[in-house]
């Protein structure tokens, strides 16, 4: 009579957002003292599959709008006057924009991936005579990543400054006339880091 033992084990991992490696197959062995004409098999088999797919859609839109006015300045019909001015008008703006992506992260347990090996197995001596002693011992590792990138970033500034008039008429004596000063900046910086 035959006898046939057969001793099988396999370990898949799959998932999103893996956090540890590929397992590997547990080893398997065939002891001595089998009868003879018995056939004898350990048969390890791995299989490991991982597949992320990111998609990032980023809009960013700063939207800033100034206006400034200083008033008129008037001296009209007097006998003596001293200085005549209008204020000064000015708009500041600074926008700062930062966007980080990491798409990486969830890659960091795949590196063992290489090591995701079958386990394989032993068969030891002293198996009986025209016994069949067979290990067979596979793995198959795939991985597949997609990543999307879409990063919108709007700036919109829109400023005005002006200053008032300023008027002297039909003054005897008159000082300085004059306006102020008008004035616009605009400061933005935009930093975008993807990591994938």
């Amino acid at each position: 009579m035959k006898s046939q033992i057969i001793r099988a084990a396999a370990t898949t991992v799959l998932g999103l957002g893996l956090t540890t490696g590929f397992a590997a197959a547990q080893t398997g062995s065939i002891t001595n003292g089998n009868g003879s004409d018995s056939t004898n098999k350990v048969i390890s088999k791995v299989h490991n599959s991982a597949r992320f797919d990111n998609d990032n859609r980023l809009y960013v839109s700063n939207d800033n709008d100034q206006s400034a006015h200083s008033g008129n300045a008037e001296a009209n019909r007097n006998t003596t006057v001293g200085d005549v001015s209008s204020g000064d008008a000015s708009n500041s703006n600074t926008s700062s924009t930062s966007i980080s992506v990491n798409n990486a992260s969830g890659l960091s347990g795949l590196g063992m991936m290489g090591g995701g090996g079958a386990g394989g197995g032993s068969i030891s001596n002293g198996n009986g005579s025209d016994s069949k002693n067979v290990i067979v011992s596979t793995s198959s590792n795939h991985l597949s990543v997609d990543n999307d990138n879409n990063v919108t970033v709007h700036n919109d500034n829109d400023q005005h400054a002006s200053t008032g008039n300023a008027e002297a008429n039909k003054n005897t004596t008159v000082g300085n006339v004059s306006t102020g000063s008008a004035s616009n900046t605009s400061s933005s910086s935009t930093s975008v880091s993807i990591t994938n």
